[in-house]
């Protein structure tokens, strides 16, 4: 992108910023740099026909050779996006590099051919990755690829046509990306495979253009980096055309409405929401966006959508990401194996090209030449309820920090026996903290939690929870209370000797304990947090001791207030300690109150977040009385502003 010298800005680093980034410093050629970095520090770890780049580290749950595919595959897509963004100009022999690569990996008698689709299920994602990019830069790849290596790349994707096999999950997308390849090359393809996959991927659709990632309640990153971003991509394929036309305009009205939503979590340092599996994709979290601007969507402004997408990846650069080397790990920041899921391989983070997509658009699209606008936690609080996940969204102007209540998410149906996920069973999430997941916090949940405890101290599990309420009311004064809820049935959980690490929680012998209902009431960085034992489990051979209420898990000296101060009347109130247990530091520490446990009535602890509590000058005694005749919350907030509230 060509700069006006005479206002041409330097930043601390030397890097120069243009004038349309104002906020981030982040303009096109710094984005470029910092893709081009990736793709050049990968290169020394490709084999010698640059079929497999197989970065360093600890092998993946599927073996070398899947660590060696998706290293090339998620790679070509920063390359693709890099050669679709300069219309081919290609200083750094991206096209001829990855086109060997094509050549070798389709190549049977070679040792670092690809992994094929019908050896193991993860070829058929990479394939997808493969599939795209060729058509994404048709003119300078596959256009120059010799007659006999385009027959072995359509014999090599053609294996997806007619399989039955591919999960129906944001899978079915990794089918009809391939078959809508093939169609365009002459390739085979199966018209009702693509019908099948489309019509499934329909029934993902949730409230306000949120999608499901299959029939469970799993909402995550995913809704945004994989089922967003492919019905944008796809429909604009070379053989996508007819399939695509008629649903064009449902599919960027949904993409609208959603980033309407996903706008508003993303925090002011640029921090996405921590939550959610396959966290080690890490700035992919900035596709959505990016796939916005593509589509043209008329809600969020391209302004506001750059800054979203430039605020979350210089998070992470300013972290430390990538590393010394130039490399992705598999973490967060830094390496932290525990975060891997038992797909994740040393090229897995490499799906991070995703938030790398913007670099396909050129530089005087409108993506790039619009001026950076600000977030919405920088411009005021946020407080908005989300139907889709089940979420309450508060964000605070003064410390930048988004939250999420949750009582809709659990990455399971109603009425399922697992352990919680810490990843999705959680009470609430945020971008500045991070759920704990060390064994142990798997098999008994302690931060942002509402449990029993029996004699040992063993914590109850939520998952399978029924949504009872989600909105936000408007008092007389104006004064906005977030308002959700949901019920549990509350079951202790034996866990089995070895579990599986998708994401869900740990299975095992579910024992159960009781019933909770949880009701949150929300204003900026405060929770009530109102939680009452509906009945305990008849013959249960296990007594609950103890209704703990757990709250925010912090860092040690990250500067956070967390801190849960009881409403009613409480047994004690301490902290726990861990190490090893948060993806954001070493030690970290999450604070707690126990109540007595009382069938029928109510306990309540105000639960707090902060970044800045001096910021907020005059401080109030918060205080709670409930009318049990007309069941309503009388609150006393810290700011001293006064609510009342029907509860469910």
């Amino acid at each position: 992108m060509a700069h006006d010298e005479r206002t041409m800005l330097v930043d601390a680093d030397g890097h120069a910023e243009a004038p349309t980034s104002p906020l981030t410093g982040w303009d096109r050629a710094r984005w470029a740099a910092f893709a081009d970095r990736l793709l050049r520090s990968v290169r020394p770890y490709a084999s010698p026909g640059h079929g497999r780049i197989t970065v360093p580290g600890p092998e993946g749950g599927y073996g070398r050779d899947i660590d060696g595919l998706e290293g090339f595959a998620r790679t070509f897509l920063a390359a693709g996006f890099r050669l679709a963004g300069e219309r081919g100009q290609d200083p750094d022999n991206l096209a001829e590099w990855y086109a060997q690569g094509i050549a070798t990996g389709t190549d049977p008698s070679v040792p670092d051919r690809w992994v094929r689709l019908s050896e193991h299920p993860q070829a058929k994602v990479e394939a997808a990755s493969i599939a795209l990019v060729l058509d994404m830069t048709r003119p300078w790849i596959w256009d120059r690829l010799d007659s006999p290596v385009q027959d072995r790349v359509v014999d090599y994707l053609a294996e997806a046509v007619g399989d039955h096999t591919y999960p129906r999950i944001n899978w079915v997308w990794f089918r009809l990306v391939v078959e809508t390849f093939l169609k365009s090359v002459g390739g085979p393809y199966s018209s009702d495979d693509m019908a099948d996959d489309l019509a499934t991927h329909d029934s993902f659709f949730q409230a306000d253009g949120w999608i499901s990632d299959g029939f469970e309640r799993a909402f995550d990153h995913y809704v945004g980096w994989a089922l967003h971003l492919y019905p944008t991509l796809w429909a604009r394929m070379d053989g996508a055309q007819e399939l695509a036309a008629p649903r064009r305009e449902r599919d960027r009205q949904l993409l609208d409405r959603y980033l309407q939503d996903a706008i508003t979590l993303v925090g002011a340092d640029g921090g996405p929401l921590v939550q959610g599996r396959s966290l080690i994709y890490r700035f992919a979290a900035a596709a959505p966006f990016w796939v916005g601007a593509i589509a043209q969507v008329p809600s969020v402004a391209p302004g506001v959508l750059r800054r979203a997408a430039s605020g979350i990846v210089k998070h992470f650069a300013e972290q430390g990401v990538p590393d010394e080397r130039g490399l992705l790990t598999t973490g967060w920041f830094g390496s932290w194996q525990g975060l891997a899921q038992a797909y994740s391989g040393t090229g897995s983070p490499y799906w991070a090209s995703k938030g790398l997509l913007g670099l396909s658009l050129p530089a005087d699209h409108p993506a790039w030449t619009a001026v950076e606008q600000p977030l919405p936690v920088e411009r005021g609080d946020v407080l908005r309820s989300v139907r889709g996940p089940g979420w309450l969204i508060a964000g605070t102007l003064g410390d930048g920090i988004v939250r999420i209540v949750n009582h809709g998410t659990d990455h399971a149906v109603e009425g399922d026996r697992r352990g919680d996920s810490g990843l999705y069973a959680r009470i609430g999430y945020s971008t500045a903290t991070a759920p704990w997941l060390d064994e142990a916090s798997w098999a008994s949940p302690v931060d942002q939690s509402a449990v029993l405890l029996d004699g040992d101290g063993r914590a109850t599990h939520r998952t399978g929870l029924t949504r009872l309420a989600l909105r936000v009311e408007e008092c007389a004064d104006g004064t906005r209370v977030g308002v959700g809820g949901s019920r549990a049935a509350a079951h202790w959980l034996t866990p089995d000797v070895e579990q599986w690490n998708h994401g869900y929680g740990w299975t095992g012998e579910a024992t159960d304990a009781g019933t909770l209902t949880v009701v949150s009431l929300v204003r900026g960085p405060w929770e009530v947090r109102l939680v009452r034992v509906d009945s305990l489990a008849d013959d249960a051979t296990t007594v609950p001791t103890r209704l703990r209420v757990g709250g925010w898990a912090t860092v040690d000296g990250d500067g956070l207030t967390s801190s849960v101060l009881p409403l009613t009347e409480a047994l004690a109130t301490g902290s726990e300690h861990r190490t090893g247990a948060s993806i954001l530091g070493e030690a970290s520490t999450t604070p707690w109150a126990d109540f007595p446990v009382h069938a029928g009535g109510w306990s309540a602890a105000l639960v707090v977040l902060e970044g800045t509590p001096s910021s907020r000058t005059e401080r109030h005694e918060p205080s709670l009385d409930i009318d049990a005749r007309h069941p309503s919350a009388r609150v006393v907030w810290p700011d001293g502003v006064t609510t009342t509230t029907d509860l469910p």
